[in-house]
């Protein structure tokens, strides 16, 4: 495979220079996956809006968690798994909702599973999702509003998995304690 650049402040792109420095001041290091992103001033400024949009969300911290993590599960993303389940703690977001999406295992919330289920099938099924399953996501309390915003996340997902998959982006040393592969078993939606 091609080895994909990964850039600091000296190596990096002029455009993609201020995206450094703003992620170098807001985490106190250069995530690695900004680092492969910054060869691409344009994909890279691209990630960051839409992380910003898909915080803005209605969904709290524990939905967005399902939301991420169950997008980077069905991935099966090695990098974004673990920095997840980081970024998970820092947002008070329990460990065993993490562990649970992580190992896919029940959530213990039929909300959290209607939402996790539905994110699923919408990646799995490229957004071809059944009248069936679209009305068990309403039926758990979610609207229209909210199938918007998985696809926003799945956009933001999207661009983190497949970059992390095509550049093969070391996980970063602070998540190497929370390295993940997948179960045998994928989920059941």
């Amino acid at each position: 495979m091609t080895d994909f650049p990964s850039h600091d402040l000296d190596t990096a792109p002029e455009a993609s220079k201020p995206l450094l420095e703003a992620s170098q001041k807001a985490f106190g290091r250069l995530p690695g996956l900004h680092k492969v992103l910054a060869e691409s001033p344009q994909a890279y400024e691209g990630y960051q809006v839409l992380h910003k949009l898909f915080t803005e969300t209605d969904f709290d911290a524990d939905e967005l968690t399902v939301v991420w993590q169950a997008i980077n599960v069905e991935n099966e993303c090695h990098y974004c798994v673990p920095a997840h389940t980081g970024i998970a703690k820092m947002m008070k977001v329990s460990d065993d909702l993490s562990d649970a999406l992580r190992n896919e295992t029940p959530l213990g919330s039929d909300k959290l599973e209607a939402l996790r289920s539905f994110t699923v099938q919408m990646v799995r099924q490229r957004g071809n999702v059944t009248d069936a399953q679209m009305k068990a996501f309403f039926d758990a309390g979610y609207g229209h509003r909210a199938v918007l915003d998985v696809i926003l996340g799945m956009a933001q997902k999207t661009m983190s998995n497949y970059t992390n998959h095509v550049a093969q982006t070391p996980v970063d040393e602070v998540f190497q304690p929370l390295a993940w592969t997948r179960s045998e078993k994928p989920l059941e939606v």
